[in-house]
């Protein structure tokens, strides 16, 4: 009688070890999180690994609306919710509202910028691009951001300013 070892190659041919038990994990895929397929998103969820679970996460924060937080959102909207559903949702939720803070603290850098450039007060400047000045304000400290025909008039106006100042920057 031959023996011969129980083996299954993965899509490039190499071989896999066969399952040794009834609770073996399956094979994590080790590339990069941001190359699974959706099903090895949802392979991983389903597991009970906290190091793939921990890369998932990796993953989305480095890319809120990247290609993984859009699959971990796909699965969480199409399948019975794991332990770790609500984790990663809210893990999407915090993550795209500290990414929107940091949009909305640079863009208010930026009209600051614009601002000092033309050399007008505060409220000439909300008023030249036709705005009430406390929405300026709230643009310059970064609570909310303006539309991004908004920024052009901003732009085109500081530019205005500063090339009759003599600083065509």
């Amino acid at each position: 009688m031959t023996l011969t070892s129980d083996t299954r190659g993965d899509a490039a041919g190499r071989p896999r070890p066969a399952a040794t038990g009834p609770r073996s994990r399956p094979a994590v895929d080790q590339r990069p999180v941001e190359f699974w397929p959706t099903s090895a998103i949802r392979e991983a969820l389903e597991t009970d690994d906290l190091t793939v679970w921990q890369r998932i996460v990796v993953a989305i924060k480095r890319d809120p609306y990247g290609r993984t937080a859009r699959q971990v959102e796909e699965v969480l909207d199409n399948a019975p919710p794991y332990g770790v559903s609500r984790a990663l949702d809210e893990v999407l939720t915090r993550t795209r509202a500290h990414l929107e803070a940091n949009e909305c603290a640079e863009v208010g850098r930026h009209i600051s910028m614009l601002l000092q450039r033309s050399g007008l007060g505060q409220d000439e400047f909300a008023s030249r691009i036709g705005i009430p000045a406390d929405q300026f304000a709230s643009y310059l400290q970064g609570t909310t951001s303006p539309a991004a025909s908004l920024m052009i008039r901003m732009r085109r106006l500081s530019d205005r300013f500063a090339k009759m100042r003599g600083h065509s920057d």
